[in-house]
């Protein structure tokens, strides 16, 4: 038996070759949907003269958080018990990673202390700071509103001196600041001065107990 095979037209071929452009335009828009617009926050030292200088090293860990935190969206609680995300926005990092990331600078920043890194970068140091981020979330305090009017940020954290691992000291650092504003900017602007407020505190205390722990 003898196959028989017949050219194909240039009209056919062109057809052809159309629908697997149209194809592949169609699979390149799928795969690459709108990016969100990032956000991220700025670091805030503490503008305290008297606050001690300290000769030990410190490693920051990033900050352990609910699985509705650990994440780069931005969380919008509308009660005390829901938890949702703004549209369309997203954190440049997941939020405790660019949490540890402000801590750190706000150390450096502050010019009191020797040497302080994060703790993936494997130094020796004389303490390290654990936190746990509870709440780091846009709220309503009116039930139906339209927008957010408040930012909550919470923050738990323990100095553990090394290499004995003793937590020698522990405090919550803890700021609610109004959404002045009903742009998405205005949120992100109460959200930079919540953890503003929340990181020089804590830079502050930690300070301090590592100078008591030391003494």
């Amino acid at each position: 038996m003898k196959c028989r095979f017949r050219a194909a037209s240039g009209a056919a071929i062109l057809a052809a070759l159309v629908g697997v452009g149209a194809l592949g335009l169609t699979g390149c828009s799928t795969l690459n949907p709108t990016a969100p617009k990032l956000y991220t926050l700025t670091a805030r030292a503490p503008a305290d003269a008297a606050l001690p200088k300290a000769d030990w090293q410190l490693l920051v860990e990033a900050p352990a958080a609910a699985a509705g935190i650990d994440t780069p969206r931005i969380a919008l609680a509308r009660t005390p018990t829901t938890l949702d995300y703004f549209a369309d926005v997203s954190w440049a990092d997941r939020a405790p990673l660019m949490v540890q990331g402000l801590i750190v600078q706000s150390f450096e920043d502050s010019g009191r202390i020797v040497s302080v890194g994060r703790d993936t970068v494997g130094l020796r140091s004389d303490f390290v700071l654990k936190s746990e981020l509870r709440d780091f979330q846009a709220e309503y305090s009116t039930p139906g509103a339209a927008t957010p009017d408040r930012v909550h940020v919470r923050l738990s954290a323990k100095l553990v001196a090394m290499p004995r691992r003793t937590i020698e000291a522990g405090e919550t650092f803890e700021a609610t600041v109004a959404v002045r504003g009903r742009d998405f900017t205005d949120v992100i602007a109460a959200f930079d001065e919540a953890l503003g407020q929340v990181s020089g505190a804590l830079v502050g205390w930690a300070l301090r107990s590592g100078l008591r722990a030391g003494s």
